[in-house]
Formats: structure tokens, C-alpha cells, sequence
């Protein structure tokens, strides 16, 4: 026979808290009525593979621009537009990852080859962009070794020089053949 005792308490949930909370919850996930309406609005035809841009390229991509291209290093420059921010209307954090995937995923891409998967990201965020803002976006290679590559981003408000976001980018994929 065991020494300890097990009690067996009832549990009493209050069901007004509980309303309260489930009632907090649907009110936060809840879409406002303006946001509903700017996705309502979209209209997307069939994308065709390598002709048409996809919903993602349109609705997330579109604003950036490569400025230069060096051995090793990419520039851009992005325009935040304004769907691509939060209720605050700062650049979402989701977007600063989406550029910090995209750019160090070009600067390793090699045309000919499939492209390279995502293996890790981190991403510091260290200050915030605006609606219209214009940013500048260094990406850089860190290291190659076989397929593995390590990228920098550098995220900077063009105007200010304001470092927005420092993300490290790991990726592996099938290397070029030195044969």
C-alpha cells in the first residue's frame, strides 16, 4: 500500500471568466472591417509557371529592386508598401523575414541549379520602417561549404541609415560540379 494519497479535489471553473477569455480571444482574431475589405478587393487570375507572377511574388515581392550585383554581395532598395505592415503601420516582422529569406537566398543562387532550401534563420530586429519608407537590403555571402552556404542580410532605412534588422540565413542545396 502506497504512503501517498491521492485527493481528489473537484475542479470549479468560473463560467463567466471563462466567457470573458473565449470572448477576449474572438474579438483579437477577429478581422477589422477595413483589413477584410483590402482582401476582398484582391482579384488573382491562374498563375502560369514561369510566365506570370505568383500571388506571393505579386503581393510580397513586387516593391523590391536589385541595385547592383558583386561576387558575393547583392544591394536592393524596398519600398514598404502599405500592405505589408501591421496595425501599428510599421513593417511587419513577417516581412523583414520574408526579405531576409529572399535576399539571402539570391545572393547564393547559382542560375542552372534548383534553388537552395532555407535551413535556418535568425533575425534581430532593431528598429522599425514606416509605410513608404525606402530601405536598403545588403545581403552577403558568409561561407560556402559543399551544398551548405551562410548568408548575412542587412536591413537599413535608405533615408536615416537606421539598421532595421540583422538576419543570419543558412541554406543548403546542390552545388555546381568543379568537374
Amino acid at each position: 500500500m502506497s504512503l501517498i494519497k491521492l485527493r481528489k479535489t473537484p475542479r470549479f471553473y468560473d463560467q463567466t471568466e471563462k466567457t470573458k477569455q473565449m470572448d477576449k480571444a474572438k474579438a483579437y482574431l477577429e478581422q477589422i472591417q477595413g483589413e477584410s475589405d483590402r482582401v476582398s478587393s484582391l482579384a488573382f487570375h491562374p498563375h502560369r509557371l514561369g510566365t506570370d507572377y505568383s500571388f506571393y511574388e505579386y503581393y510580397a515581392l513586387r516593391r523590391i529592386r536589385v541595385d547592383r550585383v558583386e561576387p558575393g554581395q547583392v544591394f536592393c532598395t524596398f519600398k514598404v508598401p502599405p500592405r505589408l505592415t501591421d496595425r501599428e503601420g510599421k513593417l511587419a516582422s513577417g516581412a523583414i523575414a520574408n526579405l531576409v529569406d529572399e535576399v539571402g537566398g539570391a545572393v547564393v543562387f547559382v542560375e542552372g541549379l534548383p534553388r537552395n532550401v532555407s535551413v535556418d534563420m535568425s533575425i534581430s530586429l532593431l528598429s522599425s520602417a514606416k509605410a513608404d519608407d525606402e530601405l536598403e537590403i545588403i545581403g552577403r555571402v558568409l561561407g560556402q561549404k559543399g551544398g551548405y552556404s551562410g548568408t548575412s542580410v542587412l536591413v537599413k532605412n535608405k533615408a536615416t541609415g537606421e539598421l532595421i534588422a540583422e538576419g543570419r540565413h543558412s541554406l543548403f542545396g546542390k552545388h555546381a560540379s568543379k568537374m
